[in-house]
């Protein structure tokens, strides 16, 4: 019986990637370590020895396969949970207070992608530093991350009146494998699990005849030789499992299967091409590919969605693995933040290891943030927070974070039952809409009764009514089951977790303009953008920023070009401005009509503006829509200027290189007394970005140069940036600047 119930979400919108590669990190320690007993999981995982006799490893080298229940590190089967986080959308300094919050909340893995448009800017010019350094992600060292923490806690300790600093000395920690003890070394190494290839540069679309996702030899190449990049880098730092390092599965393509249709054959072919081409680079580990439900067989097909409990790979030889877990969304400009209750997400992942899952990896565990310009498209906002249970800052999200927690536990309390049942489990059906499923070495009665003493037990009940308890009878007792629930037994007598009962805490985080300040001095004042509204002109400044043409590398050319082989992506904005002669009879003839003419554009995206001698007139928001904007136009010369802004570039679906960006069809100019005139192929003048932007305004160096003045009440005008300092705290400053 499978849940069914759609995804429980506001402003709801079909996922924007565009992903060709993957990585999964596996935490091997996670939060077992809590109840793993003297031998504890922490023990390192033996396998074939790297060449260099695994010294300078993150542990002894072990190998990575799978059967059809499970992925086998070292030979073993595990369940496995899985934390998505994306080095890119956070900052250095975040990633191992990250890792360990998500080592900390029960994960065994940490998901990234590789992101190409980030680590391959220029063609042939490749970037691994700051954000974009990969392999110092790959590389966080826990163990010496907890060090630097010591003193501080420590600190607080004494700060709130402790005397004393109690502490265990933990086994499984300091011998993890008979005979080898690990003191400063890594005890949880973090293993990359899916290795994905994220977001198009934009120079692909330049090369002749290419297209995109398909069986197309300019794409194809590209593609190889990036994928090839990264996994001869991987090998050279040693980071894959065989190596002694944390890589154990790797997922070319993404979500491929959703639009393989929209290219015919020519997509088969691309598809086989692509597991075919990442097979080749013998990395020595798995390779799965998501929402492929005709993948090859040396490849493992998985699962992207809100639920996937009832999926099943398209070979019994495959473990069922869930690699995208959508446990929030993304969120649009203008739109309402998506929120996904922490209840269901538990839900869905009990459902689903209750259902034969083996790998499930929370999409997202960590969101972060689009910094710069990286936000997709259309119109999705910089903030990737997803509503994961770890916040846009690195705070962790009450009560998701502990529910998940919480459901991790009685999970990995129920694996050595869960990886022992070779099959299927034991279905017992307990209602019209509750059911059960047994993991034991021994049998269950239909009845719900044991047929003898089994050594492993555990068992998931669920209830997958929305609207009503439940009562079952089961191993001889009776359990109380709340609306769309899991409860589960671990030893198939007592209920150690229900999806629907929240014992973690919970947090409200509010933001209060009128809080205390460390320097009240420096306090930045309330903003208004409309009349009427609260308004200090005291601390705000503002520089006009130019409208049209602005420097020396400008150009005309008849016709409307296509935004983005204009801008070459340096730019979100691309000016273009025309002149237009306008006779007596024009005006004479709108004021006796009493009308004004229109300036329409057949198709525009994401944002348009329309200036007239320097004034705005209006704009225009949307994905591909039309434009009919009244303009006011005296006689004689006036100039006309446009203005186009991308606000996040296209990034899921079919043909992504023909999307582009600017305006589509024809640029008229309706209203006039001889009839329409068609401005399309007119002179216009091209001018790539805004004064303010190339001139790096907001740069403290730049500051003298910008022409900053202070705010008054009446001056807030369209096209004005803003700024404000604050102190922080002693000795850092924070600036806040707006462009309107």
């Amino acid at each position: 019986m499978a849940a069914s119930r759609g995804p429980p979400l506001l402003g709801f919108r079909a996922l924007a990637l565009a992903l060709l590669l993957a990585i999964l990190l596996l935490l091997g320690c996670s939060a077992a370590a809590a109840y793993a007993g003297a031998e504890g999981v922490l023990r390192q995982v033996v396998g074939r020895r790297g060449d260099d006799g695994g010294g300078g490893n993150f542990f002894e080298p072990f190998n990575v396969t799978y059967d059809h229940r499970a992925v086998l590190i070292g030979g073993k089967r595990r369940m496995l949970v899985s934390a998505g986080l994306h080095y890119p959308r956070a900052t250095p300094e975040m990633w191992p207070s990250l890792i360990a919050k998500c080592k900390e909340g029960g994960a065994d893995v940490i998901e990234t992608y590789v992101f190409w448009n980030g680590h391959e800017p220029a063609k042939g010019q490749y970037y691994f530093e700051e954000r974009f350094d990969l392999v110092k992600f790959a590389k966080i060292d826990l163990v010496k991350f907890a060090k630097l923490m010591w003193p501080s806690l420590i600190a607080k300790c004494k700060e709130g009146g402790a005397d004393v600093i109690e502490t265990y000395v933990f086994w499984n920690g300091h011998e993890p494998a008979k005979g080898q003890y690990y003191f400063e070394e890594r005890f949880d190494p973090v293993k990359f699990e899916k290795h994905v290839i994220f977001g198009f540069p934009v120079w692909l679309r330049d090369i002749p005849g290419i297209e995109f996702r398909t069986d197309n030899e300019p794409f194809k190449a590209e593609m190889q030789t990036f994928v090839t990049k990264i996994v001869t880098l991987m090998k050279e730092e040693k980071l894959y499992s065989w190596q002694g390092g944390p890589i154990i599965l790797q997922q070319i393509e993404n979500e491929y299967g959703n639009i393989q249709g929209n290219y015919g054959q020519a997509g088969k072919r691309y598809m086989q091409w692509a597991a075919q081409m990442a097979i080749g680079l013998d990395t020595g580990i798995p390779w799965v590919m998501c929402r492929q439900t005709d993948a090859p067989e040396e490849i493992i097909d998985t699962c992207n969605a809100f639920y996937c409990d009832g999926f099943k790979p398209n070979s019994y030889n495959k473990p069922t693995i869930w690699t995208e877990d959508w446990d929030g969304w993304y969120a649009d400009w203008g739109g309402a933040l998506p929120h996904r209750p922490a209840e269901d997400s538990a839900f869905a992942v009990a459902r689903f290891y209750q259902r034969g899952g083996s790998l499930q990896n929370y999409y997202m565990y960590f969101g972060g943030t689009n910094f710069a310009r990286t936000a997709g498209g259309p119109l999705q906002i910089t903030s990737y927070d997803y509503d994961a249970p770890i916040d846009e800052y690195g705070i962790l999200r009450q009560p998701k974070w502990g529910h998940l927690k919480d459901l991790h536990t009685a999970i990995k309390l129920c694996e050595p039952a869960l990886i022992a049942v070779d099959g299927s489990p034991q279905y017992i059906k307990l209602g019209s809409m509750q059911e059960a499923h047994v993991y034991s070495t021994g049998e269950v009665h239909t009845n719900g009764s044991m047929a003898g003493n089994a050594q492993i037990c555990s068992a998931f009940l669920a209830n997958i009514d929305e609207h009503k308890y439940a009562s079952v009878w089961i191993f001889g007792k009776s359990y109380s089951l709340p609306p769309w629930s899991v409860s589960i037994l671990p030893d198939c007598e007592n209920v150690a977790f229900n999806t629907a009962r929240i014992g973690a805490q919970t947090s409200v985080f509010t933001v209060e303009s009128g809080s205390p300040s460390r320097s009240s001095r420096h306090k930045p004042s309330i903003l208004s953008l409309t009349s009427g509204g609260p308004y200090l002109s005291s601390t705000w400044w503002t520089s006009k920023e130019t409208i049209g043409t602005w420097g020396g590398n400008n150009f005309a050319v008849q016709g409307i070009l296509e935004h983005l082989n204009v801008t070459k992506d340096i730019s979100d904005y691309l000016w273009y401005t025309t002149r237009v002669n306008i006779s007596d009879a024009d005006v004479a003839f709108w004021s006796s009509k009493g009308v004004l003419p229109s300036l329409t554009i057949d198709k525009i995206r994401d944002v348009a503006r329309v200036f007239v001698n320097g004034k705005l007139a209006g704009s225009q928001v949307g994905h591909w829509v039309s434009l009919k904007q009244p303009i006011q136009l005296v006689e004689g010369l006036n100039e006309l200027t446009l203005l186009s802004e991308i606000v996040g570039l296209q990034n899921y679906g079919a043909f992504l290189e023909k999307d582009g960006a600017g305006f589509r069809g024809q640029v008229t100019l309706t209203g006039l007394s001889d009839g329409d005139v068609d401005l399309t192929n007119s002179l216009w003048t091209y001018q790539v970005g805004l004064k303010g932007e190339f001139s790096m305004i907001y740069a403290p160096e730049k500051q003298g140069c910008a022409g900053w003045s202070r705010m008054q009440k009446d001056s807030v005008q369209p096209f004005t940036w803003y700024k404000n300092i604050c102190n922080q705290s002693v000795g850092d400053t924070i600036k806040f600047m707006h462009a309107y």
